[in-house]
């Protein structure tokens, strides 16, 4: 069962990969394209981003220490270090 913002490792994937929820601790990430059609497979679709999406506004509503706005992160450090050679 998909938990949000319970840790950074878990994903929920959607009609295959057509929509990812990649969870983390302060945001999740949702990309991908879905396409919800008039049928029962469509149905059921809807239903898991419907679940999904319950789940997200419920961990909301329910954190009793939830900020008014998050801050941003630093920016990450970047990954090069000087030539010691030149």
């Amino acid at each position: 069962m998909f938990k949000p913002f319970a840790n950074d490792t878990d994903t929920l994937n959607i009609n295959g990969d057509a929509l990812v929820i990649a969870n983390d601790t302060a945001r999740l990430s949702i990309s991908g394209d879905l396409e919800i059609v008039r049928d029962k497979t469509g149905l059921t679709t809807a239903l898991v981003l419907q679940k999904a999406v319950n789940a997200i506004v419920d961990a909301l509503q329910n954190d009793a220490g939830l900020p008014e706005k998050l801050a941003d992160e630093p920016p990450k450090p970047a990954d090069k270090t000087d030539n010691p050679f030149i």
